[in-house]
């Protein structure tokens, strides 16, 4: 969160699987689609927080699979966690706070007295969080009956019922809700309370995001019946909640538009972005589009026409220079040229390209230095690098004839683990 001055446009606070993660989407392009919106108009003033039932290390490996921005926070284990960054710094004071009449082991022994749970693998239990399978027709007894007993034991406890398969055991004072209130009064203490806040979920226990006061919050399409249950039941209560008609990142977006949050036009559903306007200016817009177009370009989806080869050629400085991963240094033009011999080379295969962690910052009237993460998912796995480019305004005499920004220089290193296995095949 170091990166805003003030207080954040947007936060946008959202679970994981079959929320912000279509696992019904092989292809994940509404996923992608949310990645272009936020790294093109939001990343710079605004705040991405992931709350999501997962552990740790089960994150960590949906991160190995789906094209997952970093958020600026991570609540983790049903509101149990909290890190911050992409370093993942743990917010102690939050832990020790949910010590209070808590007692793991008194929850285990008091849980192995229901047959009915099953125990959820190793890395899903956590200090705070201890967590089991049941049937559905047995799931409200257990939660009543396993309540009551933990009460009586001295332990202030909540039981939550999720997914229409799932019994998490918290601390009283733990839930994503709990966690996203404790995140917003750390916040407004600093005078970085963001003017909006915007939550999204798809099952029981997203629930507490809901009720956070004077957040806006989104029900995606293919919610859980649990979810579903709730909203018809106190959406007269929270007029700001809406049950979006899309699936998942698609339905954020929607909420997006439906609340007028802020831009809502995803670069991807831009079908021309040669000659795409927006409202104000932003870097991070300029090589969002660069890579969306060259994205298109591999794959055939763009015509092979003068005008995207003149987009392409004038975007970049005639003297520009690019340091590929691989330390080779070439004339920007000239690998401009080797993009545009590769038209439809990507056509039918599986390939996409994203950016991560956009940030710039203005070093003259008319610069820009404009860092972020580069990813290319291929036939061949992942590829990552860490880029930084210098983006000039043309002068007068340039924009009359090509208008818009030009990259002067761009340097490519590779991310460690994600080096392409063939380093030549690596055009921009």
């Amino acid at each position: 969160m170091d990166h805003l001055d003030g207080q954040a446009h947007l936060m946008i606070v959202s679970d994981l699987d079959c929320t912000m993660v279509d696992h019904d989407d092989p292809e994940d392009l509404s996923l992608l689609r949310f990645n272009a919106l936020w790294e093109s108009e939001y990343r710079h003033n605004s705040l991405l927080i992931f709350s999501t039932g997962r552990s740790p290390a089960t994150y960590q490996k949906l991160k190995t699979k789906k094209p997952l921005l970093t958020p600026d926070v991570t609540i983790l284990s049903v509101g149990t966690e909290i890190f911050y960054g992409e370093s993942m710094v743990p917010d102690d004071a939050w832990e020790h706070y949910l010590n209070h009449k808590w007692n793991r082991d008194i929850v285990m022994e008091e849980t192995t007295k229901f047959p009915q749970l099953i125990s959820q693998q190793a890395e899903d239990q956590r200090p705070h969080k201890v967590s089991y399978f049941v049937r559905n027709d047995h799931a409200e007894e257990v939660v009543k009956c396993l309540s009551e007993r933990l009460a009586n034991r001295g332990l202030e406890t909540k039981v939550i019922y999720s997914g229409g398969k799932c019994i998490d055991v918290l601390p009283l004072g733990a839930g994503k809700g709990e966690a996203l209130q404790y995140l917003h009064d750390e916040l407004k203490k600093n005078g970085k309370l963001p003017i909006d806040t915007l939550v999204c979920g798809d099952s029981g226990n997203d629930t507490d995001l809901f009720t956070v006061p004077e957040v806006h919050g989104v029900v995606v399409s293919n919610a859980h019946d649990e979810l579903l249950q709730w909203y018809a039941h106190n959406s007269k209560d929270y007029p700001k909640i809406i049950h979006a008609s899309e699936r998942c990142a698609s339905g954020i977006i929607q909420a997006i538009g439906h609340f007028g949050l802020g831009p809502k036009t995803s670069p991807r559903d831009v079908m021309d972005l040669s000659r795409w306007k927006t409202e104000s200016f932003h870097p991070s817009q300029v090589v969002v589009k660069f890579y969306l177009i060259y994205e298109r370009w591999r794959r055939a989806e763009v015509e092979n026409s003068d005008l995207t080869i003149q987009y392409m050629r004038s975007i970049s400085h005639p003297n520009g220079i690019i340091v590929l991963p691989s330390g080779v240094q070439c004339s920007l033009r000239e690998r401009i040229d080797a993009v545009i011999s590769c038209y439809g080379d990507k056509r039918g295969k599986r390939f996409r390209v994203w950016l991560d962690r956009v940030s710039f910052s203005q070093i003259s009237s008319d610069a820009w230095l404009v860092k972020f993460d580069k990813w290319e998912l291929s036939d061949a796995g992942r590829q990552c690098c860490l880029t930084t480019i210098l983006l000039n305004l043309k002068d007068e005499a340039e924009a009359e004839t090509s208008p818009g920004p030009s990259l002067v220089h761009v340097h490519q290193t590779w991310m460690d683990g994600y080096a392409a296995s063939d380093q030549t095949a690596w055009f921009f």
